[in-house]
C-alpha cells in the first residue's frame, strides 16, 4: 500500500468533501420541495442515482449473481431505508435545514443503543450515559410544551430511528452479504414503491428542476464514493466524526438560501447531540472497551441511495 492510500489527511479531506456534497444533496431536495412531492423527488432521485450504480456494480468482476443469502432481512433493511428516506425527504422540506440535521444527528445514539439491545454488543455505561445525554439534546431541539411540534420533526425523528435500524440490520448481514446486494434492493424498492405512488401524485417538471433532481441523485453517488475514499485513506474515528460539520453547511445554506438562523435551543441541543456523538465514537475507537464498533461500522448512514460499499475499517491500535 502507498503511503498516500492510508493517510490521515487525505481522509480528512475526502470526509468533508463528502459531507459538504451530501448537505448540497440536502439543498436541492428542500428547493425541489416546495413544488414538487417527496415521493416525485426520490422516484427521479433513484433513478439517476442507479444508473451509475449500475454501472459500478456490474463493472465488478467479483459479483456473480444479486441473489440474498439473507432475503428477509434486506427486505427489511429496503423496507426501513425507504421510511427514513422518505421521512427525512420531507422533513427536509418543511424544516429548517439545521434543525433537521440536529434531529438526524442521533441516529449514531440510537445505533449504539440498538446494538445492544438486538445484537447484544457490549455498550458500558459511559456510553449509555452518552446515548441518554444526547437524547436530551434531542429534547433541547423538540422543546416540548414550549413549541408547537409538527410533523416535520415526527418525521425527522423516524428517519433517525429508520437509518439506525437498516444500520443494524447491516451490522448483523453485512459480513455475509455482498455490498452489490446490499445497495441494489433499497435502489430498486424506492424505484419501485415511489413508481407506483407517482401517478397520484406527478406534476409536469421543467428542464431546470429535472437537472436539479438529477443532480441530487447524482451528488449521492459522488457522496458515497468520497465517503469511501474516506475510510480507506484514515482510521473510522478520525472520519466519523467529520459527519458533523453538515450542521455548518446546513446553517450556512439555510441563511444564503432560504433566510433560515437557526436560535439558540437548536444550536444548544445541536452542540448537546454533537458532543455525545464524539464520545460514542471516542469510547468505541479504544481497543480495551468492545470487540464491536455498530458505530464506527456505519457511522454515517445515510437514506438516499441505500448503504455505502462498505470500506474496509482497520481496527484501532
Amino acid at each position: 500500500m502507498s503511503q498516500t492510500s492510508h493517510s490521515p489527511v487525505r481522509g480528512l479531506g475526502f470526509a468533508f468533501a463528502s459531507f459538504a456534497l451530501f448537505a448540497t444533496h440536502d439543498v436541492g431536495i428542500k428547493a425541489l420541495g416546495m413544488t414538487y412531492s417527496v415521493f416525485q423527488i426520490i422516484f427521479f432521485a433513484m433513478l439517476f442515482a442507479f444508473v451509475p450504480m449500475a454501472v459500478m456494480m456490474l463493472a465488478d468482476r467479483q459479483v456473480d449473481n444479486f441473489r440474498p443469502r439473507h432475503p428477509w432481512l434486506i427486505l427489511l433493511r429496503a423496507v426501513m431505508s425507504l421510511v427514513a428516506m422518505s421521512s427525512a425527504f420531507y422533513a427536509f422540506t418543511v424544516l429548517p435545514l439545521a434543525e433537521v440535521y440536529a434531529l438526524l444527528f442521533a441516529t449514531p445514539l440510537l445505533i449504539t443503543a440498538f446494538s445492544s439491545l438486538m445484537l447484544g454488543e457490549t455498550v458500558r455505561l459511559q456510553r449509555w450515559a452518552a446515548v441518554i445525554v444526547g437524547l436530551v439534546g434531542v429534547m433541547v431541539v423538540l422543546r416540548p410544551g414550549m413549541t408547537q411540534l409538527t410533523l416535520g420533526h415526527a418525521a425527522a425523528l423516524t428517519a433517525a430511528f429508520g437509518s439506525a435500524f437498516a444500520s443494524i440490520i447491516v451490522r448483523r448481514i453485512g459480513g455475509e452479504e455482498r455490498t452489490a446486494v446490499m445497495i441494489l434492493y433499497p435502489m430498486l424498492s424506492s424505484i419501485l414503491v415511489m413508481g407506483m405512488i407517482l401517478p397520484f401524485v406527478y406534476v409536469p417538471m421543467q428542464l431546470g428542476d429535472m437537472g436539479m433532481v438529477a443532480s441530487v441523485g447524482l451528488l449521492s453517488v459522488f457522496a458515497q464514493l468520497c465517503i469511501i475514499t474516506a475510510y480507506r485513506a484514515a482510521p473510522a474515528a478520525v472520519v466519523a466524526p467529520v459527519q458533523y460539520s453538515q450542521i455548518l453547511w446546513a446553517t450556512a445554506f439555510g441563511a444564503l438560501f432560504f433566510d433560515e438562523f437557526p436560535d439558540r435551543m437548536v444550536a444548544l441541543g445541536a452542540a448537546i447531540i454533537i458532543a455525545s456523538g464524539i464520545f460514542v465514537v471516542w469510547r468505541e475507537s479504544r481497543s480495551n472497551v468492545s470487540d464491536r464498533n455498530p458505530v464506527l461500522r456505519n457511522p454515517n448512514p445515510r437514506f438516499d441511495a441505500g448503504p455505502s460499499p462498505k470500506p474496509k475499517h482497520r481496527r484501532p491500535s
